[in-house]
């Protein structure tokens, strides 16, 4: 009962700080927006050059950009929005206010499984506010999914989230102010795009900074739903020349040369994040032990 009514409390102040919540909603309708304004051309043209001298239909092409855009907007909303969310355990932290719910016969590892899911929680609605948008502009561009078109990018988005904010929360675990965190923020909104691969196809990555991306997690999660939100237009081409964009497009991930199955990458994905939580775990244990 104590851990639900302090997950309740974790999720009502953050909903509650309109100059928190509102911009983590307005941000990836911004992104969004900037994405199609500016980058769908390119990418309708990279797409077009690609093909070469097979002709494509202009609604694949659209359809196909439609995907990459909403995927690589959601691959990094589901890590950049973590950090927002844990605002709440840091601010704690600075105002004193963790020490006051610490005063309580509470157990310290209580309040941070409390923090933990709280920060899931806020972090996947509004990731599925991103999605859900992404899927209105799809809709339009003409896109016409099947069940699992829907499915498996959820499925994507409930384990990136849950990445998401087990990477959050061990780093944040460090930090003492909310300067801080703003300061962490930032520097994970410009760095971790271009690290998993959400901004520009791996392809045109030198070939040892390509082999290093592919050593981090959320290159794989960016490759799910690259394929889950691409695949379908995917479909409407040529095997031959639809497996050489998936390639191209990072639909299909290769490790030092090797074709990455599905299966691989749900499982690097989920054992970094058990890695990450196992961290974030152990260091609370220690610090408790200390008190």
């Amino acid at each position: 009962m104590t851990f639900i009514s302090l997950v309740r409390r974790n999720c009502k102040l953050f909903f509650k700080d309109k100059g928190v919540f509102l911009p983590s909603l307005i941000t990836p309708l911004i992104l969004l927006f900037l994405f199609v304004a500016f980058l769908r051309d390119v990418y309708c043209d990279s797409i077009r050059s690609v093909a070469g001298a097979y002709p494509i239909a202009d609604g694949t092409v659209g359809r196909i950009a439609a995907g990459w855009l909403v995927s690589s907007l959601v691959a990094v909303c589901a890590v950049t929005i973590a950090f927002v969310a844990n605002v709440i355990m840091v601010q704690d932290r600075a105002q004193g206010q963790l020490d006051d719910i610490l005063v309580a016969p509470v157990r310290r590892s209580v309040v941070t499984l409390a923090y933990f899911v709280s920060t899931y929680l806020v972090t996947l609605a509004a990731c599925l506010f991103a999605l859900f948008a992404g899927f209105i502009y799809m809709a339009a561009a003409g896109w016409r999914p099947d069940a699992a078109d829907f499915l498996f990018p959820l499925l994507d988005l409930m384990l990136l989230s849950l990445f998401g904010t087990a990477f959050s929360s061990l780093v944040c675990s460090f930090l003492r102010s909310q300067g801080s965190v703003a300061a962490v923020q930032a520097t994970v909104s410009s760095a971790y795009g271009f690290v998993c691969g959400a901004y520009m196809p791996l392809a045109g990555l030198t070939a040892w900074l390509r082999d290093a991306v592919m050593l981090l997690p959320g290159t794989y999660g960016t490759g799910l739903l690259r394929l889950h939100l691409m695949g379908s237009a995917m479909e409407e081409l040529p095997e031959a020349l639809a497996n050489g964009m998936k390639e191209g497009f990072d639909c299909t991930l290769l490790f030092f040369g090797h074709t990455v199955p599905v299966w691989a990458c749900y499982l690097a994905v989920g054992l970094a994040t058990l890695l990450l939580i196992g961290l974030h775990v152990g260091l609370c244990a220690l610090r408790e032990r200390r008190k």
